[in-house]
């Protein structure tokens, strides 16, 4: 069977074989041929196409995938009629790639049900011995939304090794709740049913494949069985004196460590094997507990094991649902649904495939980048705007979790032009734009700049060593946490400092939001919408918040203000385990149960029960990696200095905009007028410096040399022309008079 891609492939060249026969035989229908194919359930074969489109543009539009085949069919079938004479090849080819493509299952598949969960974890924990990968995730939490595509291109490579599943904390209670998922996202690995490994936040891609991949390993360890036979046979040889109730004594130990197994198999039948290995320098017979075969077999189960409602009754005897008990239909309803759910299943498509790429991807060159842009807020896109309106195919380099604005989950109300839109709403269109005129991003972290030779080069974590003419920081700034003891404890287990991600896993709960600027502010109105009570606790008497956001806040029944008030402890304790999973209780996750609170003027101490702690008390420039490289504010820590009212840094070609320089505004516009400014800089300095684009320098010199040799070459031999026989190398005696025609 072809995987995913090769039937990508045979959809394409399909379609375009297609298409092109129809531009040959019927140009003008091509013409007046639109193949945007229309939404509705109905549709007509007769309006099908309705505008016009190049030929290019019809076979990339076809080669987008449809959620209905019949549309698709159709419109193959409008196309032949409107007279095209397609060899029989072309159209059954045309007609395998869209049956192949069109019946291919989602790499990702959402979770809609705890029941449909459970199913999948016994599945794979019994038939398959696949590992399952979930991503426990929220359409409002920013880091989600970036590691989506990168859990989705993980999958995409583990296609044959691991089970890949999404589900939405926001639709799936039961399922939060049972997994004690505490922020956003958060991801898990399941092998034969169990829990191995956890990560929370947006990790990357690095640490996602690393962790999968020790879960494909794992779960390839395990996939070993010991049978009672092959135990015996082994103690015949090597311990002949071993009786068989002793035997079976030691196999029946060996099972009893695995709950829900009747066999010796998995990590009990290895650590067995290991001990006797170990003892008598010889390891007993295994087999593998899942097969090649097992796998197809159960993947051919699931189209053939529900033949129809009437055949199933009548050759299985299945319960008359008239004289059926109330468990009996229960039953039935359950199974019904299951096979109702499957079949969904085998129609879903994967949501991203049906999203254009809202940026581009960089590919590295021979030559240095001209500008290199480190961050992806407002900072940095303004400047990619600006720098790829000037043509200098900037690079942007930021992390896949994003930055303040990516997570900010109010609307955005104080940029100039924008109304009713989220900050990822914002950060979605710069990005649009930007790589609309020609910018191009990679995601990765920067982690150090090396300014001791030209061109300079950037130190990333992933990518390695990029070389650049320029670079224009604008790595925004991280929250700033609270240093109290249980704080870095509990990060991930109630302690948390994204009110947009995590906040709805704490609906119906006591929640409280340390901080008194705009960001504790807004976050205490995204918790007040589903949390039972927020309270704000503040060291002063005073918000240093805007009017407006302190009004609502004061205004709002839902919250509390405790006033000249600090955190001095947040309190915690192990969660007990369900039914469901088995907690290492020397390595147990925390969660938080309340804080200890201190008056700032009476010195009073007191305990309050809360079920979270949000951080919002400011934020600390990202800028550790350029220590000992730029002149920093020395009135401001951490804040890069800039020269005079321009955006230069102390080493020459470096620029920087944004949080990175502003300790006094720090607003997502005027961090976007920075960015604009430092592109503008940057230009200029480029330009002062003689530093144009290479690439085209090159080609421009290479061609104008070319046409030199050939101009020169032309009057030196004016009255020589074409002389085929000298192709041939000159060696025509001998040959056949057909050969040297064809020479």
């Amino acid at each position: 069977m072809p995987n995913r891609r090769q039937r990508q492939t045979l959809l394409t060249r399909g379609l375009q074989v297609t298409l092109q026969k129809l531009k040959d035989s019927v140009p003008h229908s091509l013409e007046h041929a639109d193949s945007s194919i229309r939404h509705s359930s109905d549709i007509n074969k007769h309006d099908v196409l309705a505008s016009s489109g190049t030929p290019r543009q019809v076979s990339e539009r076809f080669s987008r995938r449809s959620s209905n085949f019949q549309k698709t069919w159709w419109t193959l079938s409008f196309l032949q009629t409107q007279g095209a004479m397609l060899t029989s090849k072309a159209f059954l080819l045309a007609f395998a790639g869209l049956l192949a493509y069109v019946s291919a299952r989602p790499v990702v598949r959402s979770i809609r049900s705890a029941h449909e969960f459970d199913r999948l974890l016994e599945k794979h924990g019994k038939e398959t011995g696949l590992p399952v990968v979930v991503d426990f995730y929220s359409d409002s939490c920013g880091p989600c939304r970036m590691m989506a595509p990168i859990f989705k291109k993980v999958a995409q490579d583990y296609v044959d090794k691991a089970v890949f599943v999404k589900v939405d904390t926001n639709a799936q209670y039961e399922l939060s709740g049972r997994y004690q998922i505490r922020s956003l996202p958060t991801f898990q690995w399941f092998i034969g049913g169990k829990k191995s490994n956890e990560a929370k936040g947006g990790i990357g891609e690095g640490p996602l494949r690393q962790m999968t991949d020790q879960a494909v390993r794992q779960a390839e360890i395990e996939n070993v069985k010991l049978e009672l036979s092959d135990l015996v046979a082994y103690f015949g040889e090597v311990n002949p004196e071993k009786s068989q109730p002793e035997i079976e004594s030691v196999y029946t130990k060996c099972v009893e460590m695995n709950k829900k197994a009747s066999a010796c198999q998995g990590s009990a039948a290895n650590s067995l094997v290991r001990k006797l290995k170990k003892k008598y320098k010889q390891a007993p017979k295994t087999v593998k507990l899942f097969t090649g075969e097992a796998k197809a077999s159960s993947k051919e189960s699931e189209k053939t094991k529900t033949p129809p409602k009437s055949q199933q009754q009548a050759k299985s005897g299945g319960p008359n649902l008239q004289l059926a008990t109330k468990e009996q239909l229960m039953e039935e309803l359950e199974k019904r649904l299951d096979e109702e759910r499957d079949a969904e299943v085998e129609q879903e498509t994967d949501e991203e495939e049906e999203a254009e790429d809202d940026h581009y991807s960089w590919v590295p060159g021979p030559f240095p980048e001209r500008i290199t842009i480190i961050g992806g807020g407002p900072a940095g896109l303004a400047a990619a705007v600006y720098a790829a309106r000037a043509g200098l195919t900037p690079l942007v380099i930021a992390p896949s979790m994003g930055g303040q604005l990516q997570g900010k989950g109010v609307d955005v109300e104080n940029y100039p032009g924008l109304s009713n839109v989220t900050g990822p709403a914002v950060i979605s269109s710069m990005r649009k734009q930007a790589a609309f005129f020609g910018a191009v991003f990679e995601e990765d972290m920067v982690v150090g700049v090396d300014t001791s030779q030209r061109p300079l080069r950037v130190i990333t974590n992933s990518t390695g060593s990029i070389e650049t003419h320029s670079i224009i920081v604008a790595t925004g700034a991280d929250s700033k946490w609270l240093g109290v003891e249980g704080e870095y404890e509990m990060r991930g287990g109630g302690v948390s400092s994204c009110a947009t991600c995590d906040g709805f896993l704490f609906a119906g709960k006591n929640v409280i939001v340390v901080g008194g600027g705009d960001a504790a502010m807004e976050d205490a109105l995204v918790l007040a919408r589903t949390s039972n009570k927020v309270t704000i606790v503040h060291r002063r008497d005073a918000f240093r918040a805007s009017k407006v956001l302190a009004d609502r806040v004061k205004d709002h029944p839902k919250i509390n203000i405790e006033w000249n008030t600090e955190v001095d402890k947040i309190r915690g304790k192990a969660e007990e385990a369900n039914e469901r999973e088995e907690v290492d209780l020397d390595d147990a996750v925390k969660f938080v149960t309340g804080v200890v609170l201190r008056n700032t003027v009476t010195q009073e101490v007191r305990d309050l029960s809360c079920d979270a702690v949000f951080v919002a008390i400011g934020h600390v420039p990202n800028t550790s990696f350029l220590r000992d490289i730029v002149d920093f504010d020395p009135e401001h820590d951490g804040y890069i200095q800039t020269i005079g009212q321009s955006t230069k840094t102390s080493v020459p070609g470096i620029f920087a905009a944004g949080d990175v320089t502003d300790a006094v505004y720090r607003q997502a516009i005027t961090s976007a007028g920075s960015g604009a400014a430092a592109a503008l800089d940057a230009e200029r300095w480029l330009s002062e410096e003689g530093l144009g684009n290479e690439a085209a320098e090159l080609e421009a010199e290479l061609l104008a040399e070319i046409m030199d040799n050939s101009s020169g070459q032309e009057h030196a031999n004016v009255n020589i022309g074409y002389n085929a026989y000298e192709d041939a190398g000159g060696r025509m005696a001998g040959m056949k008079e057909s050969m040297t025609s064809e020479l």
